[in-house]
């Protein structure tokens, strides 16, 4: 259960108790289960009857009640494409049995990313006028580092739409119950745990990259706008460019 309906439930019984404090307290409505009136005692009971059952109802949606199952992937969340886009898509796997931890990661990620990208570009527009190659050569690095970033999120969504996580956590209760050879429960569980490290990679990638993008930030904002070296050998462009080309290399 969530936060959000954790506090829901919290504030219900708090809601509860406090009918309830009312109509059988002396000092406020004073209702009598035991000496008061029919009347008195038929209301005293009908209250406590629609408290508990508002009890009952209430704490079977926030925590009992499934969330409804993520909606498919349609054919404009396969050719998503701009950051919005693309954020859309993979918030539509955020119920999705086994991977919400991924996902919810995911997202966060973009949500920085966006932030750095829209942060880095306001200090090089304070700091260089568009027309001069350092501009040019730090855009330039932005652009492709963004490109492997949500190159990435691609890589995530495409996992996460040809394997089915929630199939193995069904797989895995129905083993308990069922004499599946030591085999094929080894060899589902090794490819499981091969799917979520794959995950664990991308994630861990798009990790890197927007922290070397926070060091190459901070060394830009420190460049005097009259004084600064070859932006080539500034430790966070030959971080960056090293990443480039690694990944290149390694999905070449």
């Amino acid at each position: 259960m969530g936060g959000s309906n954790k506090m829901k439930l919290a504030m219900l019984m708090l809601v509860v108790v406090a009918v309830c404090v009312i109509t059988l307290s002396p000092g406020l409505l004073g209702l009598n289960l035991v000496s008061g009136g029919a009347f008195e005692r038929a209301v005293a009971i009908s209250v406590l009857v629609m408290c508990g059952l508002a009890l009952l109802y209430g704490a079977y949606q926030l925590v009992l009640k499934s969330p409804p199952p993520p909606p498919p992937p349609t054919e404009a969340t396969r050719k998503a494409q701009t950051p919005e886009e693309l954020a859309v898509a993979l918030a539509a796997y955020r119920s999705t049995d086994g991977v919400q931890q991924e996902v919810e990661h995911g997202l966060e990620q973009m949500k920085r990313m966006g932030q750095r990208s829209r942060s880095i570009r306001e200090v090089l527009a304070d700091r260089f006028e568009e027309s001069e190659l350092s501009y040019k050569k730090f855009m330039g690095v932005i652009i492709e580092v963004e490109r492997l970033f949500y190159g990435n999120i691609r890589s995530i969504m495409n996992k996460l739409g040809v394997f089915d996580a929630a199939d193995f956590r069904s797989f895995a209760k129905r083993h308990q119950k069922s004499s599946f050879s030591p085999r094929l429960v080894q060899e589902k569980t090794a490819l499981y745990r091969e799917y979520k490290t794959t995950l664990a990679g991308y994630l861990e990638a798009n990790e890197e990259i927007v922290l070397k993008l926070d060091k190459l930030t901070l060394e830009i904002a420190k460049l005097s706008s009259m004084e600064y070296r070859d932006v080539d050998d500034l430790p966070g462009m030959q971080e960056i460019d090293a990443l480039i080309k690694q990944t290149k290399l390694y999905r070449e």
